[in-house]
C-alpha cells in the first residue's frame, strides 16, 4: 500500500512540475520512484502517464504541423537513438550515466540564468537536429529522462514561450514511445505493466493541469528564470541520487 501512495504523490508532484515548465514528469518520477523499485521498473511505471502528458502538451500548443515539418529529422534520431540505448537503462551503468546528466543539466541551467542565450542558425538545423537527437535517444535509453541535448537545442532555435512547450511535448511524446519499445527490446517492459501505468495516469494528470494553470499566469522572462530553476531542481537530484 504504501508503494501505490508514494507512486500517486510521486506523479503529483511530477505532473506540477511538468505543467509549469513543460517538462519534467520522467526525471521526477525516475527520481522518486527508484528509491522504492529497479530503475526498469519505475521506467515502465512512467510510460502510460508520460505518453498521455506529453499528447495533451503537444495538441493543446499552436503549431504542431510547423514544428513537425521542423522538426522530423531530430525525432527519426531520438527513436533510432532510444531503441539502440535502451539496454543501459537495465545494466551496471544505469547509475553512472544519471549522475552524468544531473551534472550536465547543473552546468546548462547555471548557464541558462546567467542569462547566456544559445542560438543555432537556422541554416545548421538540417544537419544538427538528427545528431540531437540520435544523442537525446542514447541518453534516454541510458537514463530513462529526455531531456539533454534536446531541451538546449530547442531553446537555440528561436521558439516562444508557447511553441518551446509544444516542442517539448513533440520530442518527449517521440522519446515516450521509443522508450517504451526499446524496453520491450530488452525484455524490460511487459504487457502487463500497461494496467500499473494507467493506473499513475490520474494522479499525473491532475497535477500537470495545475501546473498549466500556474504557467499561463507568468510572462516569459519569469518563465525562463523557473524553467532553468526547475532543470537546476532536477540535476541537482539526479546527481545526488546517483551516489546515493
Amino acid at each position: 500500500m504504501e508503494i501505490w501512495l508514494l507512486a500517486a504523490a510521486t506523479f503529483v508532484l511530477a505532473g506540477l512540475v511538468k505543467g509549469v515548465i513543460g517538462m519534467g514528469l520522467p526525471t521526477v518520477a525516475m527520481g522518486l520512484l527508484a528509491v522504492a523499485m529497479p530503475p526498469a521498473e519505475a521506467a515502465a511505471l512512467l510510460v502510460v502517464p508520460s505518453l498521455v502528458t506529453n499528447l495533451w502538451q503537444l495538441l493543446a500548443g499552436p503549431a504542431f504541423a510547423a514544428l513537425a515539418r521542423r522538426l522530423w529529422a531530430m525525432m527519426f534520431g531520438v527513436v533510432v537513438g532510444t531503441i539502440a540505448g535502451a539496454g543501459v537503462l537495465v545494466g551496471n551503468v544505469a547509475g553512472l550515466a544519471t549522475g552524468g546528466l544531473g551534472g550536465a543539466l547543473i552546468v546548462y541551467a547555471a548557464v541558462g540564468l546567467a542569462g547566456v542565450r544559445m542560438v543555432v542558425p537556422r541554416r545548421h538545423e538540417a544537419w544538427l537536429a538528427l545528431l540531437v537527437g540520435a544523442a537525446t535517444g542514447l541518453v534516454t535509453g541510458a537514463t530513462g529522462v529526455f531531456v539533454l541535448p534536446a531541451v538546449p537545442y530547442l531553446q537555440a532555435i528561436g521558439l516562444e514561450k508557447e511553441e518551446l512547450v509544444q516542442a517539448l511535448g513533440l520530442s518527449f511524446t517521440v522519446s515516450t514511445v521509443a522508450l517504451a519499445l526499446g524496453l520491450l527490446r530488452v525484455d524490460a517492459w511487459q504487457m502487463g505493466s500497461i494496467w500499473l501505468s494507467l493506473l499513475a495516469l490520474a494522479p499525473a494528470l491532475g497535477g500537470m493541469w495545475a501546473g498549466q494553470i500556474l504557467r499561463l499566469r507568468i510572462s516569459a522572462p519569469t518563465f525562463r528564470r523557473v524553467f532553468f530553476a526547475g532543470l537546476l531542481v532536477l540535476g541537482l537530484y539526479l546527481t545526488l541520487r546517483s551516489f546515493a
